[in-house]
């Protein structure tokens, strides 16, 4: 359709409720109209269901599972959603009206973005997943075209579609309803099970294409770029882009990984390692897989395919002499390799008596003290490293994460002051400050700041005569208390002044007392009047601007009137007032004739 055919609803009230104001969007399934809510005096987006497939059940279950998605969740990096509505003439969905673009709008003017303003935006979308994943949701079409970028940095997570929602039946994947194959997981494009991590290898892609500029799987069919998924893994970032900290591109790869099982378990452990990453670029991350896993991979089960395709297409063909030339250097390596490796046998050998192999105990849930040292198995191997954070779900001293985990194996010595490093991470207790000044501030922005300083956010929404709507105007606690991380804050936000509505009454064929009586009591007010000549009595009320039964806002409501001045009534000449507002100044008797 032709935006030409969605005009017809430009002006259009929804419900008495919703007034279309224009178009701003057309997308496979829906046109975005942007509307005013006359009700809280707001302007809304209204996403509704195209015509000509408002009769197809797959279409329409996957509208009213966007709906129903979001409705579950409340959160200020996800859209939020005010209203459904699915009448069998039309189906829209009321949002709130987000003044930005899409992030892959705005990748396509930057090309490439920085890494820092990159893990700025990864935060908030794993924030918003971490919320999501928490009430069962998986999003499962995790792309730019689907993370909307607002003025002020802040992002929204949209287009619930095809979200997988708990105990209930998941929407059918057809062609209309895929997350896009370029940020796609394998188990996704496989038919597999899938769960929240598949979300995070869609964001794994979706990182790689920001940092780079540079999709990580490309071709010309969508059926490859399935493949490659599955199969390849795609060409290092910091190939493509060499200025990135080794850590990010490590996060990268580690939520690109094939096997589910390799990559970050949740939305929150993915978004600890970002939120590291930001503080400290030089931050190594230890790998997740076994070591004969990744040789095994080096050796070309996995790598290979990958690096292949991608070295195609950058660098084109390869003439025979570099071919050989590297066949032989690889042999002279490998030569020189089993020649160092058994030199090292022969030396491991004579001295190994001198050394012990011992497995790391685990510390986690453990309280960090002087004891703990002093009780460890292999204290005298140890060396151990602290490393704080606070967390408000752990107590103080408690140790909540170690490196290396447990039952990994070391070699150590005590004649050769051998030792085996341990990291352990201890929680400093849940982080108490003063609460600041929210009031006045909008309310999407005064939540994430909440969310910054890791409390919980509850909104209350009441009418108030002088505070904007949409601005807080209290809070509970209040700025200044002290609060402790992983408390709930309640901000009270303005929904502006309440606006009470008032069924319009029938003035035709009244006059002037009866209507000013009947406007009084109904608290309208008395606006234009226009007389014409007509065979009523002069005053009767021929025609009303607002019709009978309409729902119009009390005090405010102007009734406009046009009246009888009877059958010899003439308008006054070019120049003179045809119409009086406030006042009904009806023709005296013997005006322009007899009175009627």
């Amino acid at each position: 359709m032709s935006m030409e055919q969605f005009e017809k609803y430009v002006g259009q009230v929804f419900d008495r409720r919703y007034k279309i104001n224009k178009i701003i969007g057309i997308g496979g399934m829906a046109v975005v109209f942007e509307a005013h809510d006359m009700l809280m005096n707001r302007t809304v987006a209204v996403k509704m269901l195209k015509e000509e497939i408002n009769n197809d059940a797959q279409s329409v279950k996957r509208f009213i599972n966007e709906s129903r998605a979001v409705a579950m969740l409340n959160h200020p990096n996800i859209v939020n959603i005010y209203d459904v509505s699915v009448k069998d003439d039309i189906k829209y969905i009321v949002m709130e009206y987000i003044h930005g673009i899409t992030l892959k709008n705005y990748m396509n003017r930057k090309g490439v973005i920085g890494w820092k303003e990159a893990l700025s935006y990864m935060e908030q979308i794993l924030r918003a997943l971490e919320h999501a994943h928490a009430k069962g949701i998986i999003h499962r079409d995790i792309k730019p075209q689907n993370i909307m970028l607002l003025k002020n940095g802040v992002i929204k997570v949209t287009d619930f579609g095809i979200a997988k929602l708990p105990n209930t039946e998941t929407v059918t994947m057809t062609d209309k309803a895929i997350g896009t194959v370029y940020y796609i997981s394998p188990e996704q494009a496989s038919g597999k099970l899938i769960d929240p991590r598949s979300d995070l290898y869609s964001l794994g892609a979706m990182l790689y294409e920001m940092v780079t500029g540079q999709l990580p799987f490309y071709a010309e069919s969508s059926v490859s770029v399935v493949l490659m998924q599955v199969n390849d893994n795609p060409l290092p970032p910091g190939e493509l882009n060499p200025s990135l900290p080794q850590g990010l591109e490590q996060l990268i790869l580690c939520a690109m990984e094939k096997d589910p099982e390799y990559r970050y378990q949740s939305a929150s452990e993915m978004m600890r390692c970002v939120m590291q990453l930001r503080q400290r670029p030089d931050t190594i991350f230890p790998t997740r897989k076994p070591v004969e896993e990744e040789e095994e991979e080096f050796r070309g089960k996995k790598i290979k395919p990958a690096v292949t395709t991608h070295r195609k297409r950058r660098r084109g063909s390869y003439s025979m002499f570099p071919v050989i030339l590297g066949v032989a250097l690889s042999f002279m390596i490998v030569m020189g390799v089993a020649i160092f490796y058994v030199l090292q046998q022969m030396i491991i050998a004579e001295n190994d008596e001198d050394y012990e192999t011992i497995e790391i105990e685990n510390f986690v849930g453990m309280i960090y003290s002087d004891a703990l040292l002093e009780t460890m198995e292999h204290a005298k191997y140890y060396e151990i490293e602290l490393d704080t954070v606070y967390d408000a779900d752990a107590p103080e001293n408690t140790v909540i994460a170690q490196e290396p985990v447990e039952g990994t194996a070391r070699k150590v010595s005590e004649k050769h002051e051998q030792k085996c490093k341990v990291t352990l991470t201890v929680s400093l207790g849940a982080q108490t400050f003063k609460l600041a000044d929210l009031t006045g501030q909008e309310y999407r922005q005064a939540e994430l700041l909440l969310s910054r300083m890791g409390l919980a956010c509850k909104i209350v929404e009441e009418y108030h005569d002088t505070a904007l709507d949409g601005y807080v105007y209290r809070m509970d606690p209040f700025a200044g208390d002290t609060v402790t991380s992983g408390d709930t804050v309640t901000l009270y936000v303005s929904r502006g002044q309440k606006v009470e509505y008032v069924t319009v009454p029938n003035f035709l064929g009244l006059v002037r007392d009866e209507a000013m009586k009947i406007l009084i009591e109904n608290d309208l007010a008395l606006g234009k009047v226009n007389y014409v000549a007509s065979d009523q009595p002069i005053g009767t009320i021929l025609s009303q601007s607002k019709p009978e039964f309409a729902s119009v806002p009390k005090s405010a409501t102007k009734i406009d009137f046009t009246v009888s001045g009877g059958p010899d009534y003439e308008p006054p000449k070019v120049g003179e007032e045809t119409e009086t507002e406030g006042v009904d100044e009806t023709p005296a008797e013997g005006d322009n004739g007899d009175a009627a």
